[in-house]
C-alpha cells in the first residue's frame, strides 16, 4: 500500500474490502467455509460501505454513528477471519496478513469515535 494510501480510510477501507473479495475468491468452497466466507465478505465490504457514509453524514450524530458501525464491522471481520483460517488451513496466512489490517481499522475507528466523544463533552 502506498503510505498516502494508508492514511486515506476511504481508499483504505475499500482496498480492503477488495482484497477480502480476492481471498474468498482463492478459498476453497465447502459446506464449512462457505457460510463463513459469506459472512466474512459482508462484514469486510461493510467497512468501506459505512466510512463512505460517515464521510457524507448529515449530522455528527450521525456521523459518530456511522463511525461506529464501522468499527463494529471491522470487529466482526476479525472474528470471520480468525474462524476462516481454522477452517480453511491453506488461507491462514493471508487471514492473518487480513486479520492485523482488521485491527487496526478497529483502533482506528475507535480512535475517531472516542475523540467525537469528547469533542461533544467538552462543548456540554
Amino acid at each position: 500500500m502506498i503510505n498516502d494510501e494508508k492514511y486515506n480510510l476511504g481508499t483504505r477501507t475499500a482496498r480492503f474490502g477488495e482484497t477480502v473479495i480476492e481471498l474468498a475468491k482463492q478459498t476453497p468452497m465447502t459446506a464449512v467455509t462457505q457460510p463463513i466466507v459469506s459472512q466474512l465478505v459482508r462484514s469486510s465490504t461493510s467497512i468501506g460501505a459505512n466510512y463512505c457514509e460517515a464521510d457524507n453524514a448529515e449530522s455528527k450524530k450521525d456521523f459518530r454513528h456511522k463511525i461506529g458501525i464501522c468499527k463494529k464491522e471491522s470487529r466482526e471481520t476479525m472474528f470471520w477471519l480468525q474462524m476462516l483460517s481454522k477452517a480453511a488451513i491453506q488461507q491462514s496466512k493471508e487471514c492473518r496478513i487480513l486479520w492485523k489490517e482488521a485491527h487496526e481499522l478497529t483502533l482506528i475507528f475507535g480512535a475517531i469515535n472516542r475523540k467525537q466523544n469528547s469533542d461533544l463533552a467538552i462543548r456540554h
